[in-house]
């Protein structure tokens, strides 16, 4: 019982990555262009929406997009770099990937820093406010962490590899750390407060992220230690293992607490909201997270926990986005 090889090598798999990749360009595009016009064109309107009553990704009113952008800035150059070398060629597709990947961790620092300190400076927030969404600032520069590695090999050899190798360990401690400050907070208001809001209950697979994408970043860290000479290889690959086993394991209890959660809640009447899409990109950091882990170890056993949990994440994806796709067509999802 061999898994199935990660990623799949299927005929067709290139050609439909090449296409989601410049879907993704093509969306990411719009969305700057299309949100242009919205600028505040002072820097008053600016202070009022990131001062006012509902800070940005940090109440239920948030809008997650905000700290969304910088990973999918880093997200979109690191699939440009892995699949479109082929279609643009690899000068041009690594160029794409170093700019991409700047401007993300750039605006992820700042997402990372500036909204928690607008919490504490600006606002007051109540014990029972916590939320999963608390987690989308601080996991952005973990995405940086993860997509960066990929970089190394493509810099001149000496320290410009070591510096880069480095800079994205210290981005894997600044999310790691600031997300041992969030669970607890967030496990607490669980506790304390019971269940989230229907609408609010997918926000518990977020917690996945930060635990999924460290382990892929653990993993990218291990592999790009090859090209420098200032960490061990070996040394690199047993702690990614030695790191992502334990993590992936609690990963996998949390996610089997948020399934019997967002069960409980279908039953009693969960309402289809944006939120939905939090099924999603966290479920596929521990699809990328556990592949990093069959690749560093040789199991089987994680090789096809990837595969598992990709089918999840297939369907789920399908899903959601046939639920949106419906509520666009009927107007519903917009209505004030």
């Amino acid at each position: 019982w061999v898994p199935p090889s990660w990623p799949p090598r299927a005929p067709g798999c290139r050609c439909a990555s090449r296409g989601w990749v410049a879907c993704a360009g093509w969306c990411g595009g719009c969305r700057c262009c299309c949100s242009a016009p919205c600028w505040p064109p002072a820097r008053r309107t600016g202070r009022a929406i990131a001062t006012g009553p509902a800070p940005i990704c940090w109440t239920r009113r948030s809008r997650p997009s905000t700290a969304a952008s910088p990973m999918a800035l880093s997200a979109v150059g690191a699939a440009t770099l892995s699949v479109g070398a082929e279609v643009i060629g690899i000068r041009a597709a690594v160029a794409v990937d170093a700019v991409l990947w700047a401007a993300g961790t750039f605006t992820a620092l700042l997402t990372a820093a500036g909204i928690p300190a607008l919490m504490v400076l600006r606002h007051r927030i109540g014990p029972g406010d916590a939320s999963p969404v608390w987690l989308l600032p601080v996991v952005a520069p973990m995405v940086s962490a993860a997509t960066g590695p990929a970089l190394v090999p493509h810099l001149p050899p000496g320290q410009g590899r070591e510096a880069l190798l480095l800079g994205c360990l210290a981005l894997a401690g600044v999310s790691l750390l600031g997300t041992f400050l969030m669970l607890p907070l967030i496990f607490d208001r669980l506790v304390r407060h019971g269940p989230l809001p229907a609408a609010l209950t997918p926000a518990l697979f977020l917690v996945l992220g930060p635990l999924g994408q460290s382990t892929t970043a653990a993993g990218g860290l291990a592999d790009a230690a090859t090209y420098t000479a200032g960490v061990p290889e070996a040394a690199a690959r047993f702690a990614s293992v030695a790191y992502g086993v334990p993590v992936m394991g609690f990963a996998l209890l949390w996610l089997a607490s948020a399934a019997a959660m967002v069960v409980r809640t279908v039953r009693r009447g969960m309402p289809f909201a944006m939120t939905w899409w939090g099924f999603t990109f966290p479920v596929g950091t521990c699809v990328t997270g556990a592949a990093a882990l069959a690749r560093h170890t040789g199991l089987h056993a994680l090789g096809w926990l990837a595969a598992g949990l990709y089918a999840a994440l297939v369907a789920a994806w399908a899903l959601v986005a046939a639920r949106t796709a419906l509520g666009l067509a009927r107007g519903t999802l917009l209505a004030p």
